[in-house]
């Protein structure tokens, strides 16, 4: 059961291909590249390595617009070199899921070309069309002030066809039967070359059956049901991992009533409010996020995340918390993006080593699987004179060498940061390295302690009363071992008292210290944490706790 659900326990490492390191020396990511620095990922910890889009594309959207679901982008290699790629992944114990979009194509994609053509293509009814112009052809965008509609003319179709996103990347119709085969045949045949999954792009957008006007879309989870089928016949322990903003008490749809819907979610609605505590140092409206997205389902789990390729998407706050968020961490305008999100990386937001080890500490201590962003263990910065989220997208600083170690040509998919505190010759891999406090010797210890506490992706869990409201206490427990994990939001020391009443030992043993607390003859603990503090202790059987709670 363990191996069978290994991503319970996983950490997961999200890069961009075009952005992580180039060999080929055209100035673009590749997996020669990639494979050059697995030993690095390996050294890191890493277990599984989620990859953007890498398939053939006229990257209009990072690669999102996807013209062959079958082949590799000749910027990236080939299928040899992938295939290659894998062998040496799975050598290193590495896993790899990878981007599945089927909620659209692009608009260069040979079924679309051929939809277009006639109302009696083959293809035709593989997309989303009308005749007459919508009356809500401006409506539901996902990009709102830089999108302009959803529903576009096209002169050759002489018809108007649908698009949630940008104009060139046309939805697939997954009301078709024949869409849904073909999702299902991509997915077989990347199993087929290794993978061990895949994360889900705009899970709700698979799910709709949008048509013309007004009319709120049905929403068809029964979908999720025929892909988790296909997947665990071709493989049985191969995962789907969902991208999917919606509120809690949507997310058993999701994951299906039967655990037959997705393995895991991004946990979109605690990230907000973990961004919000940050903001604030208030606690509650982050443990009612926690207790609302509490779930009972052995097989699923929440994907936890700080920072992603996106923007930091705020739309689940209200705005008086929105503009909270704004003003702690992206006051100006040009770093905010969409009227709800901030583009900027961790790092950039924050300002300061203290409070990012104290969100890298809380992120990996929720329930479920941590998944960083390839950069975030050094701390590197964002480029705000990019447009919308490439200003998160630059490549990654491997060294203070020219073009940050990522190339050996000049001209490069996009800039690398060259001004300021997190510029490359700053901010990069090899000087982290030989620097014993370093960010990335931090974070490494980090993701070993994680994989060290199978409690945390396992085990049950609650909320800690404690006399500080801007402090966060949790517990876990699981197969007789426990963990009190404790958070400090406040830029002042605070002392957090605890009563556990442990069976057998009255010791908590730190997990980031060779350091012990003691209870006083009460059953008292009495735990010191330094402004943006952080402690991990181990202790014995603390289920009675979770037992109690339940009652």
């Amino acid at each position: 059961m363990i191996q069978d659900l290994w991503y319970k326990n996983a950490v997961i490492y999200s890069l961009d291909l075009e952005t992580f390191m180039d060999l080929n020396g055209d100035g673009i990511g590749d997996f020669e590249g990639l494979t050059r620095r697995l030993d690095y990922l390996n050294a890191l910890g890493i277990d599984t390595i989620w990859l953007a889009p890498f398939q053939p594309t006229p990257n209009k959207d990072n690669g999102y617009d996807i013209k062959d679901y079958y082949g590799v982008d000749p910027r990236h290699g080939s299928s040899g070199t992938f295939v290659e790629f894998m062998h040496q992944a799975k050598r290193r114990g590495i896993k790899v899921i990878i981007d599945l979009v089927v909620n659209h194509s692009s608009d260069e994609h040979p079924w679309f070309q051929d939809a277009r053509s006639s109302p009696d293509a083959k293809h035709r009814d593989w997309y989303i069309w009308s005749k007459e112009k919508p009356s809500d052809w401006d409506q539901g965008m996902v990009f709102p002030g830089v999108q302009e509609s959803t529903w576009t003319y096209d002169k050759k179709a002489k018809a108007y066809y649908f698009h949630r996103f940008y104009d060139f990347q046309p939805d697939l119709n997954m009301d078709n039967i024949e869409v849904r085969e073909e999702a299902r045949r991509i997915m077989g045949y990347w199993l087929e070359l290794g993978v061990s999954g895949f994360r889900v792009d705009a899970v709700p957008f698979i799910l709709e059956s949008p048509a013309p006007g007004a009319a709120e879309p049905e929403m068809r989870f029964e979908f999720l049901n025929e892909l988790r089928k296909f997947l665990q016949w071709r493989k049985g322990d191969a995962i789907l991992l969902g991208e999917a903003n919606v509120l809690p008490e949507e997310t058993k749809q999701y994951f299906g009533e039967n655990e037959g819907g997705i393995h895991m979610m991004f946990n979109f609605y605690v990230n907000q409010y973990l961004f919000y505590t940050l903001a604030t140092a208030d606690t509650k409206p982050l443990i009612k996020a926690l207790e609302a997205t509490r779930h009972n389902l052995p097989t699923a789990q929440w994907a936890n995340f700080l920072r992603n390729h996106d923007e930091l998407d705020l739309g689940r706050l209200s705005e008086e918390e929105r503009q909270k968020v704004f003003a702690r961490f992206g006051p100006e305008e040009n770093m905010q993006l969409y009227n709800r999100g901030i583009r900027r990386r961790l790092s950039t937001m924050l300002g300061n080593r203290a409070q990012s080890e104290l969100a890298y500490s809380l992120m990996f201590s929720l329930p479920g699987t941590p998944v960083i962003r390839y950069g975030d263990e050094i701390g590197m910065g964002d480029n705000l004179s990019l447009k919308e989220r490439d200003a998160v997208r630059t490549p990654m600083q491997w060294s203070d060498d020219p073009q940050a170690g990522f190339s050996e040509v000049r001209d490069l998919i996009h800039p690398i940061i060259t001004e300021g505190p997190y510029a490359y010759t700053h901010t990069n891999v090899d000087q982290q390295k030989r620097e014993p406090k370093s960010l990335l010797n931090w974070m490494t210890s980090l993701i070993r302690l994680r994989q060290e506490c199978p409690e945390i992706g396992w085990g049950d869990w609650i909320i800690l009363e404690v006399n500080h409201p801007q402090v966060l206490a949790m517990m876990y427990t699981w197969q007789g071992s426990s963990l009190v994990i404790l958070h400090n939001f406040d830029e002042k020391a605070h002392e957090v008292i605890l009563t556990l009443k442990q069976k057998n030992d009255d010791t908590l043993v730190d997990l980031h210290q060779d350091n012990k607390c003691k209870a006083d003859e009460k059953g008292t603990y009495r735990i010191t944490l330094d402004a943006y503090g952080y402690r991990w202790f181990r202790a014995s059987d603390l289920s009675h706790l979770i037992h109690r709670q339940n009652k």
